[in-house]
């Protein structure tokens, strides 16, 4: 599955666990930030861990994709603005993230969007079971229902602000347990009625 987005919106804190591991206050609007369209990859292909990155991170995170045009998206219509849903892994250099006061830099690295590995459809995404393994071992274990705001709030929050086009994509943000990856790692984000995405660190 190839997915060309014309943008990629990206959500941050709108786990509830993730909230309360952090120790951070619900946010009361959706925290927005953008990952470059160079940043994708698929299932089977490799994370470049850049060399001046000194902190590499994986976060599981549902991906929906958006199937036409909008504008001011009405919450009750969102699902028909949908085309589908898939895994993503918002990779993130937590070093450089640290030291800005933006997250363009830690998050726009090429290959720092694995998506995949299929786009599916009739599925509700707010009851979803997630996961992430590392190395085959579970590292964030949540469900969707925990997010602060809602697949279809998201759509109609951020179409307020910017025009969605078929292909864009909107990670919808990611469970507690983030943490490091290293070159040779092996990083599988799961997402029950979807699949599993699988990547290899390099």
């Amino acid at each position: 599955m190839k997915f060309k987005p014309s943008k990629i919106i990206a959500v941050g804190l709108n786990y509830r666990d993730h909230a309360e591991e952090l120790k951070m206050p619900i946010p009361k609007n959706p925290i927005l930030f953008l990952k470059p369209p160079t940043s994708v990859i698929g299932d089977g292909e490799d994370i470049i861990y850049p060399p001046q990155v000194g902190e590499l991170h994986y976060e599981a995170e549902l991906a929906v994709v958006i199937g036409k045009k909008g504008k001011n998206i009405k919450i009750q219509d969102a699902a028909k603005y949908i085309k589908g849903f898939t895994c993503a892994n918002d990779v993130t250099a937590r070093d450089q993230q640290k030291a800005d006061v933006q997250w363009t830099r830690a998050k726009s690295y090429d290959t720092f969007c694995p998506l995949g590995p299929a786009l599916v459809q009739n599925i509700d995404p707010n009851k979803l079971s997630i996961k992430l393994y590392l190395n085959g071992e579970v590292k964030q274990s949540s469900n969707t229902s925990n997010m602060i705001f809602k697949v279809e709030e998201l759509i109609s929050f951020i179409s307020g602000i910017m025009t969605l086009l078929p292909g864009d994509i909107i990670i919808t943000g990611t469970p507690p347990g983030v943490g490091p990856m290293k070159k040779g790692d092996t990083v599988e984000v799961e997402i029950e009625g979807i699949g599993k995405l699988k990547n290899k660190v390099t």
